[in-house]
């Protein structure tokens, strides 16, 4: 346990997929403030350079690094040149996620397979690639983004439900793994939180955001949606040593959703 004050991540070496906006950019602005060498992907080359500018003007000095983590030969080059700027990897934070609504009869095949290639097969092939870095250095963390989604059903998101479900499960199964290795590996479980998806949950119900925020708070028993910076939090937590007898688990960040 470090000592107050002192910074968790001084001198480890961090990688925040979809880190230029949302849950990831929280977390990216986290690590950075407690001492973490930060190196963003994210497939928005715009999103990503704004981001950066935001970070620069705080005078924190992240790496960008644009690509897609469905596709292997992305994820091979973003992990080689992460790997060559930060210097070791300690913590992957496997972040990259969509939204893909409807139930059966509504989600196309091709939407299915796109909610699935972000949401699981990136993450899977991020650490099929950072695994073996964090083998040769003795150790390291990974975090995964599922969601509380993925450990109850809702109505209208079979697609969605069903891709964080298998986050959780790859959590399980990589903790499994490598826990005698002294890697670490869980997830978190984010409730609704106040991100560019929420907005676009919004737009697809065609709901004013008020009314649609007021609406789901009632689904939270704590009577409001959570903060990017809340599930940052649980994140760093995770990938501390504050946690380090702490592997496979599903860490809800909900206010409460999955109590009832």
């Amino acid at each position: 346990m470090v000592a107050l004050g002192e910074k968790r991540f001084t001198g480890k070496g961090v990688i925040v997929t979809g880190g230029a906006s949302g849950i990831g950019k929280a977390t990216v602005q986290r690590f950075l403030e407690e001492g973490a060498k930060v190196a963003i992907i994210d497939v928005s080359e715009k999103n990503g350079k704004k981001a950066m500018r935001e970070f620069r003007a705080m005078g924190f000095r992240p790496v960008l690094i644009v690509g897609d983590v469905t596709k292997a030969g992305d994820v091979k080059r973003m992990a080689r040149e992460a790997k060559r700027v930060l210097g070791r990897i300690d913590v992957l934070f496997n972040n990259a996620g969509i939204l893909v609504e409807g139930t059966i009869e509504d989600v196309s095949e091709e939407a299915w397979d796109r909610s699935m290639a972000v949401n699981v097969k990136g993450a899977f092939l991020m650490s099929k690639e950072v695994v073996p870095t964090m083998l040769r250095q003795k150790g390291g963390v990974i975090v995964n983004n599922a969601s509380c989604s993925g450990l109850v059903g809702d109505r209208n998101a079979i697609a969605y439900n069903t891709s964080k479900g298998a986050v959780v499960l790859m959590t399980k199964c990589l903790a499994l793994d490598y826990c005698r290795k002294n890697i670490r590996v869980n997830c978190v479980c984010p409730g609704e939180i106040e991100t560019p998806m929420f907005l676009q949950e919004a737009r697809a119900r065609k709901l004013p955001v008020d009314e649609y925020r007021e609406m789901l708070c009632e689904y939270h028993p704590v009577g409001r949606l959570g903060r990017p910076v809340e599930v940052a939090n649980a994140v760093l937590f995770l990938a501390s040593d504050d946690a380090s007898f702490i592997t496979g688990t599903a860490f809800s960040v909900d206010g409460g959703y999955t109590c009832q």
